[in-house]
């Protein structure tokens, strides 16, 4: 029997070669449930065993312990099994598996089929922490043209959403924290974080705003604008194909891809980023475009809140962490009363977002690279961003403070 890797290039050439109709009859020689996990990925757990553990008893338990969410389990029979329901996608048991029998799920073959067969237009969502991702030399400009080369209608930077929600987030602070002993738990960005205390520290969830992550954020706008659309997200992260299948947001964004999904699409179509024509569109803010990166959102949220309110008594103090490890240990200080801080920062990934299990580059360059693009930002924060300004009186709100009111496009019930 063939690979899961040798079925996974075999998919992509015949879907780019118009054959996938034809795909089940030629691949024959194929395992028919790693085919099943390609072309039906919403049916499976966002990790897939690919052939029968080998690994002793002690290793499996090494297993179990790598899962920060419990979500490993050893069978009766031998082997592990994965809890879809616990899995967020942190993908430390597809990186810690010696023998390779885990892979994480992708969405790559039916994405390409819908964008090949959509009526009607075709975004591209990239991820702020895109920079860096496809060879230092690939502008934001280039990237724009080798997705429109794929198929993709037009490319928007997520980061422009990041801003209005941390514009959302700046106010919420505003309006709750009016106490000493008060705090606020950033929200949006992480959905390994917020799977950690919904599911670790549930009775935290108080002191976390309402919100949707800036991927649902831009899903939901597009379909709001055009409802005919195709929203694919393309990011670093496969916990983010968990944040897509929860209940109350299926249905915003069709597709996540990751980084290596896309340099894999890339590959396929013979299209180097590098090479492409200019097609240059700055929309975001600084605010919105270091989200990808550790200290990011409390950084954004700090410098938007004394923007816009400078006289404020009650000032921001951040306490931030990364990798699951470091907020596990934030979380239990701040429960144990041994911190002062009333606004939190946690982010899943060492380094942040650039430091995702799909990322390309690493988490240095990755940080370096959207640390310059900030720097080059014309716009500091989302409130002195006539972009989101104008995006949000598309949307209907008047005000920046009408933010605050329960609008469904970016408003989250936990």
């Amino acid at each position: 029997m063939k690979t899961f890797q040798e079925l996974y290039q075999f998919a992509i050439k015949s879907t780019i070669n118009g054959e996938l109709d034809q795909l089940e009859e030629n691949a024959k020689d194929f395992d028919p449930h790693q085919l099943d996990c390609l072309l039906n990925p919403a049916k499976h757990p966002l990790v897939i065993k690919t052939g029968k553990c080998e690994c002793k008893d002690e290793s499996q338990s090494e297993c179990v312990k790598r899962c920060p969410f419990e979500a490993i389990s050893i069978r009766d029979e031998g082997g592990i099994a994965i809890d879809p329901e616990l899995c967020m996608g942190c993908s430390n048991c597809v990186d810690g598996c010696a023998n390779e029998k885990l892979k994480s799920s992708t969405d790559i073959i039916p994405a390409l089929k819908a964008i090949r067969s959509s009526k009607g237009l075709v975004y591209a969502m990239i991820a702020p922490a895109f920079l860096g991702q496809f060879s230092e030399n690939v502008t934001p400009g280039k990237l724009r043209s080798a997705m429109k080369k794929v198929g993709f209608d037009g490319m928007i930077e997520v980061a422009l959403f990041a801003d209005i929600l941390t514009l959302k987030e700046a106010l919420e602070f505003d309006k709750n924290i009016n106490d000493e002993s008060d705090f606020q738990l950033t929200s949006c960005c992480c959905p390994m974080w917020i799977a950690m205390i919904k599911k670790v520290y549930h009775e935290l969830m108080p002191h976390v705003p309402g919100a949707v992550s800036p991927m649902v954020a831009c899903a939901r706008t597009i379909k709001a604008l055009h409802p005919e659309a195709l929203t694919i997200f393309i990011g670093p992260c496969l916990a983010k194909k968990a944040e897509a299948r929860e209940k109350d947001l299926v249905g915003d964004v069709d597709y996540v891809l990751t980084f290596q999904e896309m340099q894999n699409i890339f590959d396929a179509f013979a299209i180097d980023p590098s090479k492409m024509e200019e097609s240059e569109k700055d929309h975001s803010s600084k605010a919105g475009r270091i989200y990808a990166r550790a200290g990011g959102v409390s950084e954004a949220v700090e410098h938007t809140l004394n923007s816009i309110r400078p006289d404020r008594k009650i000032k921001i103090k951040i306490k931030k962490a990364d990798g699951v490890p470091g907020c596990k240990a934030m979380i239990q200080e701040l429960m144990e009363g041994k911190s002062n801080a009333n606004f939190y920062e946690g982010m899943g990934c060492r380094g942040g977002c650039v430091g995702g299990p799909k990322a390309v580059t690493n988490v240095e360059d990755g940080t370096k690279a959207v640390n310059e693009y900030g720097e080059a930002a014309t716009y500091q924060n989302p409130a002195q961003n006539p972009y989101v300004i104008e995006l949000l009186h598309q949307l209907g709100f008047d005000t920046i403070e009408s933010l605050l009111e329960n609008s469904e496009i970016f408003t989250r019930q936990f």
